[in-house]
């Protein structure tokens, strides 16, 4: 008895020994939740240079000090590094969705975002200025906003200085779009850091702006988590190492410190030329499969929904109604940020592409539902009634009789609603699915070529439209074979 309780008791410990061991184990990865993971997710916006952008030097590769200083943080970590290009109005929403780690994206420190987001040490500081048309006199300083119209992204720090002043803000994606619309006579200022616009000046040296310091505004920029999520102290650790050994200061010298001396123009041709390519590989691999899958899924659940709208059931016919109503009552830009911001929220995370086939699916379903409906009611109910007469059930005379002659009054309104799609895809962009449009703003925004880059972007929609098009009207000659004359 005396040996086996001996043995019992060094199990016991050997067992204890093993449990505190696993609980250690347990700590150091609570504590490091990134090195953990093995990945350091990060959200920025991929337009925003030279802190955020797609460099054509680099063949189109994001790149900027934002960029570069969160490859260095993830390296210090060991840990691998995944972008996910997000507009900066919606970049909050994805970090609350869990759809990246942290914002890397020159977020502000604020006491409003420090009671939100857990905010990082600060890696970048930035001086606020105020630009102007070179023939402008009237603004001199934050007071003389006053009245006036600035062009901003309303969600960010500088819109509030803007919104402080008096001014009326004119509500843009990015500081690109708003200096183009100064630039264009359009608003009387914008707000913005201080190297933001002067590598704006490096690739437009001609450019006849007006820069004015705002001397009380200097902001720091730290990394964005969601708050209480245990990142920061590996965060703040690698950005220490990285003060302390020089990184940060080369970081900051490849691409803060602007020589105006050796930027230049670039021809607007050979930028288009570089990327006809590119934008037709996103129409090849995104907008169309999106388009199509979209198409044909929507028209299913159109099919069901007109067939439940006709339905002599009330509360079937009463359920068809309210769809198609909150399809045609709220935006279609709503009903994407819902299925992909919305819905993390309560549990349910889909991928971007799934997620805009999902809202665009049911959207299509919502309005291409009214013009089934009103074909198979455009078909004389005598029809179903000979349907009857030979024998053919509901299913029978729906499938053999009634849906072809209702295809092709339908065939009309659906294509509208196929090219209207084709459009509508663009929106996509705004819950990370690089399409189309999306990869022009990509290389527009370092550019700043808006009309060359929209202009092609534009050119392939209308291509896919009007191949859509010559389809349409080739399927509507082949079903008119067999109406009879």
């Amino acid at each position: 008895m005396h040996r086996l309780s001996r043995s019992t008791l060094a199990v016991l410990l050997l067992s204890t020994l093993l449990l505190l061991t696993a609980c250690g184990s347990s700590g150091i990865d609570s504590s490091d939740p990134i090195k953990s993971a093995g990945v350091l997710r990060v959200g920025t916006e991929g337009v925003y240079p030279p802190y955020s952008f797609h460099d054509p030097k680099q063949g189109g590769q994001l790149a900027g000090y934002d960029v570069d200083v969160a490859k260095a943080v993830a390296e210090k970590l060991g840990v691998e590094i995944e972008f996910v290009e997000t507009p900066w109005d919606a970049i909050f929403a994805a970090l609350e969705a869990d759809r990246f780690d942290i914002v890397a994206n020159e977020v502000t420190i604020s006491e409003e975002r420090k009671q939100k987001y857990d905010l990082s040490e600060p890696y970048s500081i930035s001086q606020g200025v105020i630009v102007t048309r070179k023939d402008d006199d009237s603004i001199t300083s934050v007071a003389d906003l006053k009245g006036k119209r600035s062009a901003q992204n309303p969600t960010s720090n500088w819109a509030e200085i803007a919104r402080n002043a008096g001014a009326e803000v004119v509500s843009v994606n990015g500081f690109s779009e708003a200096i183009t619309v100064l630039n264009d006579g359009r608003v009387d200022a914008v707000i913005n850091d201080s190297i933001t616009v002067l590598a704006y000046q490096a690739e437009h040296p001609d450019a006849p702006l007006k820069v004015t310091t705002i001397p009380d505004e200097r902001g720091e920029q730290a990394f964005a988590a969601r708050k209480d999520s245990g990142l920061l102290p590996e965060l703040n650790t690698a950005l220490d190492e990285l003060r302390a050994d020089g990184t940060l200061t080369k970081i900051s010298e490849k691409y803060l410190d602007v020589d105006l001396s050796k930027a230049g123009p670039t021809s607007t041709w050979q930028l288009i030329g570089d990327n006809l390519w590119p934008l037709a590989r996103a129409a090849i691999e995104k907008t169309i499969p999106l388009t199509i899958i979209s198409f044909i899924v929507g028209l299913v659940i159109a099919l069901v929904v007109a067939l439940a709208r006709l339905s002599s059931n009330i509360v079937v016919s009463s359920l068809a109604r309210f769809y198609i109503s909150i399809i045609r009552g709220t935006p279609l830009l709503v009903q994407l940020f819902i299925v992909f911001y919305a819905l993390p929220q309560i549990g349910v995370k889909i991928e971007p592409f799934i997620a805009a086939v999902i809202a665009f699916s049911l959207n299509v379903g919502g309005y291409a539902a009214e013009i089934i409906r009103s074909a198979i009611l455009s078909i004389p109910k005598g029809q179903w009634e000979a349907a009857e007469t030979i024998g053919l059930d509901y299913v029978g005379a729906l499938r053999r009789i009634i849906l072809p002659q209702a295809t092709r009054v339908a065939v009309p309104p659906l294509s509208n609603t196929l090219i209207s799609l084709v459009k509508d895809t663009s929106l996509a962009s705004t819950i990370l699915v690089t399409e189309l449009f999306r990869t022009a703003q990509n290389v527009a925004a370092p550019t700043f070529e808006f009309f060359a880059l929209y202009g092609t972007a534009a050119l392939y929609y209308w291509i896919i439209c009007l191949v859509l098009s010559f389809a349409q009207n080739r399927y509507e000659r082949r079903l008119e074979r067999y109406v009879a004359r």
